[in-house]
């Protein structure tokens, strides 16, 4: 991902954007059924950018990801505030069942090959994002949810057992734990969200100013 404008801390931050993102988005299925478009298209396709050159180009520019971005700065600032409890929660599971994933190289390819089938369905059928949320839903029931941890989401039941809100949560996690992936290979370590948490905090502020400027 050498073609990146921003700095090795920008891309670290953009990258936990996404996984934060993801989490939000989970967070307000669960609970109220809705979820607004304009950032989970950006978060489920970012699962086919698999040749992407740079971090910014996963999510389809910065804009894509400034949810998370808003919910990071959110969650640096105050992780313990309520409203941020499940967004916490959902975004340390993520960072946690990826370091279970990466250590399962058999399980990574068949995630890999299955995605990738899936990205040339969306290409050739011009699916809608909801059609490509049952197709990743699939290959997460079939890989990752057979991990011992998993990943406790709470919310209404009504909307819970919606079948297409499950499918579009399990799609997210998918999605949250490609980006924590990218994270860890940009540099991302869970130490540093103490360390450099108020760095962290500064650069998601200064990234979701540059997109107030556009």
């Amino acid at each position: 991902m050498s073609a990146s404008a921003l700095s090795p801390l920008q891309q670290q931050t953009l990258a936990l954007a996404g996984v934060a993102q993801a989490a939000r988005l989970v967070d307000q299925v669960s609970k109220t059924g809705s979820y607004p478009l304009e950032f989970l298209t950006p978060s489920i396709h970012s699962l086919f950018m698999f040749e992407a050159d740079s971090v910014e180009e996963v999510f389809g520019g910065v804009a894509g990801v400034k949810l998370g971005l808003n919910n990071l700065a959110s969650l640096l600032a105050s992780r313990q505030a309520d409203e941020n409890r499940d967004l916490a929660r959902y975004v340390f599971a993520m960072l946690y069942l990826e370091r279970k994933f990466a250590t399962d190289p058999a399980m990574m390819s068949v995630v890999h090959s299955r995605l990738e089938h899936a990205s040339f369905r969306a290409e050739h059928f011009a699916a809608h994002v909801n059609d490509i949320c049952h197709s990743v839903s699939g290959i997460y029931q079939d890989t990752l949810s057979k991990l011992r941890f998993r990943i406790k989401v709470t919310g209404s039941a009504q909307h819970l057992e919606n079948s297409r809100n499950a499918d579009i949560i399990r799609a997210l996690l998918l999605a949250g734990i490609r980006s924590a992936y990218l994270w860890r290979q940009l540099g991302g370590r869970r130490w540093k969200l103490i360390m450099q948490r108020r760095k962290l905090l500064e650069t998601c502020q200064q990234l979701s100013r540059g997109l107030g400027l556009v």
